[in-house]
């Protein structure tokens, strides 16, 4: 077995169902012992080259490990009982003072790094892609909703940018996830190093890129793992975010926006007109996965005493799917922006739907500013609202009749309030707040702007 087999191609997504396969866990499981026998040879417990003896003739068999696992009912035992054969005299110096839980909770740790630095690189590539449509978007006026209500104008673009923003708050707080997660333990059985010392850890850890556990009892502490698998969550949510929005955009009575539908591609079984938005729906429902899986990782947090193993068979189940299932997301989400069909006339006619009500606001506070009473003016402009809603006209036809607003505005005042230019006036500088700020990269730590 050859040093250097801890580098994951971390930039090829395929890599990442090969982050939890099962010789890849037990590949780590023998670099730790053999890093941990290395630390005990610089201690004067072991021979000099008995690590390097053992690297070189180890051999995991996957199959075998099984077979002898039927029978010792434990893993670790097993997988440890399968490299006598290959071995050899020098197997009795693998796993001295140590118990199964620092091999495998500082493996854990390792397949966990790999893993978030593979969803870290996806994220940082769905932010270049909203970037992109937001730029392309910063002046695509739309109407902006709040209850699902027509509200004021806005742009797609300005849309884009609040998701980028909060994309880079993940990005951000994966990075801190990573650094609570990246840690290792070689204390023992109780956490005490009890028959190694504190060193045999560090040195360990060291050679791994891990930190030490600071304390640890048998096992690292699971509020480790529940924030991580709550990280993925949040991230989850936000693309759930997205694809509702995206869903709801793409219904026929709004179309401002659809998936993609490629050559060939059908929606339904029964009704050969249909563009159903099959991506976003599918990302919804996942994100509930993803979800559900951070409420286990919260109930592993509460062991018995120094540790049970409650939580061990929900981690080989939530670890491996939940960062699957996010990598996935992020290569399906990314796929969906970037191929987004949007649809800026139909954007434009939606605007003008209720006939300028979506600039009362902007009416209310002109003449506020003419001198009329806020309360007079609200009930001016709300009563010719109405009527417009009804049906009597446009809301800009209406208030130039009404005595009390052509009182205080004129007819050029009344036409400058129903300009949807003048709802995007400061883009420029949200612009500049969300794409002008330093964001970390996944590119080797270093920090640079996107």
């Amino acid at each position: 077995m050859e040093e250097g087999w801890l580098v994951i191609d971390r930039y090829s997504r395929h890599h990442m169902k090969a982050v939890w396969d099962l010789k890849h866990k037990y590949e780590i499981w023998l670099e730790v012992e053999l890093q941990a026998c290395a630390a005990f040879e610089r201690a004067g417990r072991a021979p000099r080259g008995t690590a390097a003896k053992i690297r070189k003739k180890a051999k995991i068999n996957v199959e075998r490990i099984a077979e002898i696992e039927q029978v010792t009912k434990h893993d670790v035992i097993a997988f440890l009982e399968s490299l006598m054969d290959s071995v050899g005299p020098e197997h009795r110096f693998l796993h001295m003072g140590l118990t199964s839980s620092d091999i495998v909770d500082t493996s854990l740790a390792i397949q966990m790094t790999e893993a978030l630095d593979l969803i870290l690189e996806s994220v940082d590539g769905f932010l270049a892609v909203l970037k992109r449509q937001a730029l392309r978007h910063k002046n695509t006026v739309m109407v902006g909703r709040s209850h699902g209500i027509h509200g004021e104008p806005i742009s797609f673009g300005f849309k884009l940018a609040v998701w980028y923003e909060e994309f880079r708050r993940h990005y951000e707080r994966l990075q801190a996830v990573r650094g609570e997660i990246a840690v290792g333990k070689l204390s023992g059985a109780m956490g005490t190093f009890a028959h190694q010392a504190p060193e045999i850890e560090e040195y360990v850890c060291a050679k791994l890129g891990l930190k030490p556990d600071p304390v640890s009892n048998q096992v690292v502490q699971r509020d480790r793992h529940a924030a991580y698998a709550t990280a993925l969550a949040l991230l989850a949510a936000s693309i759930e975010k997205i694809a509702v929005e995206i869903r709801h955009l793409q219904r026929t009575e709004v179309l401002e926006a659809e998936e993609f539908f490629s050559e060939g591609q059908k929606g339904s079984s029964a009704m050969p007109h249909k563009r159903n938005p099959i991506v976003s729906e599918n990302l919804c429902g996942l994100a509930r996965l993803v979800r559900s899986n951070s409420l286990a990782a919260m109930e592993n947090v509460a062991l018995w005493h120094e540790r049970d193993i409650s939580h061990s068979s929900v981690e080989r189940v939530i670890m491996p799917d939940s960062t699957i299932l996010i990598d996935y997301m992020l290569a399906r989400v990314t796929d969906l922006i970037k191929h987004l069909v949007v649809y800026p006339e139909r954007m434009k006619r939606n605007l003008e739907l209720t006939g300028g009500l979506v600039y009362s606001q902007r009416l209310l506070l002109a003449l506020i500013e003419k001198g009329a009473q806020r309360k007079e003016s609200y009930e001016a402009v709300q009563r010719n609202a109405m009527a417009s809603w009804r049906g009597a006209g446009t809301l800009q036809e209406l208030v130039g009749k009404d005595p009390f607003i052509s009182r205080h505005l004129s007819k050029r005042d009344m036409a400058a309030c129903f300009t949807p230019t003048y709802y995007l006036r400061h883009l420029d500088e949200i612009y500049r707040r969300v794409f002008s700020r330093r964001t970390p990269t996944t590119s080797g730590g270093r920090r640079g702007a996107r």
